[in-house]
């Protein structure tokens, strides 16, 4: 009997750690998508145009290939990765956030650049023209998980500095459970956002009250403006964390500009407020230097990327030069 009530008591020790992990990666897990926040609005904000264009029939379905590749590329590829290098080289963290982070400032400086001065490549054009329309489904899933792939990258990179347990195991369930939440949030509002002017005119050609009919006819009005802010987001997003991962890694690697000069000012800002509102100042002024710095560091990236480095990668790869 003593040895039963032992094994009980051993089991319920067992249960009681078992729990308390539970609880560490939840709480590493949540820290780390919040960090990775600004790349996840980019996520929702590009992937409905991969379904545009198609009959209403489809934009489920196609949402949910894109899904499981996005799955697939978190924890099949990208999970295992990260994993080895934080075990035998993490050193080359911070190196590969800020070449995660320097991206992200290309890419929102570019489509700020694009909005300004609009133009257009003729490999681009090329690319988005399908040759066999039974063929479209296909190439636009497979773009849409290539894209997925490096945002997701990104997404992981950023999730795994940012996780803070004794473990390798539960460092490995933490980024496992950032990458699934993270791939639900994401694709299940591309979902609802992509059906919202469906639910609309549903609702605008069915519903037995006319207040019911204006809201359905504002959902499909709203549409547009409703994509439009999304891209306004993404972009900000963009700009802001790819900025603050450039100069957060700068700051790592010994070299103090521009970390130090932002947060001497953002501390300044909140000085000068009431204490109520001090941390939100500082914050506020923080992401907008970084924002800043993000785009300058973006346009400067534009000639580099477009003028060496694409025609460079072209050359090495054979495919056409492009952005």
């Amino acid at each position: 009997m003593s040895g039963l009530l032992a094994l009980l008591d051993d089991v319920a020790a067992i249960a009681k750690v078992a729990a308390t992990s539970v609880d560490d990666i939840a709480a590493a897990a949540s820290k780390a998508g919040a960090k990775a926040a600004g790349v996840v609005i980019d996520d929702a904000a590009v992937t409905p145009k991969y379904v545009h264009g198609f009959a209403p029939a489809r934009e489920l379905p196609i949402i949910w290939k894109i899904t499981k590749g996005s799955i697939f590329n978190k924890l099949v590829i990208l999970l295992p990765g990260l994993m080895l290098l934080a075990q035998f080289a993490p050193w080359a963290i911070t190196p590969l956030l800020m070449l995660g982070g320097s991206y992200l400032c290309f890419e929102g400086a570019e489509k700020l650049f694009h909005a300004l001065f609009p133009h257009c490549n003729a490999h681009i054009e090329a690319d988005m023209d399908i040759k066999d329309p039974s063929h479209l489904e296909e190439a636009k899933v497979k773009g849409a998980i290539k894209t997925d792939f490096i945002l997701s990258a990104e997404i992981m990179t950023i999730s795994l500095a940012a996780i803070e347990v004794p473990s390798l195991w539960m460092q490995a369930a933490s980024l496992a459970l950032v990458g699934l939440f993270i791939t639900a949030v994401v694709y299940g509002g591309v979902a609802l956002i992509v059906k919202m002017d469906d639910v609309g005119l549903h609702l605008a050609s069915t519903a037995r009250l006319s207040a019911t009919r204006n809201f359905g006819r504002w959902l499909v009005q709203a549409m547009p403006a409703l994509m439009t802010l999304l891209s306004t987001v993404g972009t900000a997003a963009m700009l802001w964390v790819g900025g603050s991962i450039v100069t957060h890694g700068l700051h790592e690697l010994g070299l103090h500009w521009p970390f130090e000069p932002i947060h001497a000012l953002a501390e300044a800002a909140s000085h000068a407020v009431s204490a109520q509102i001090a941390g939100f100042v500082a914050w506020v002024v923080t992401a907008g230097l970084d924002g800043v710095f993000g785009l300058t560091y973006g346009l400067l990236l534009i000639p580099v990327v477009t003028r060496i480095l694409s025609p460079l990668l072209a050359v090495v790869t054979g495919s056409k030069a492009g952005h």
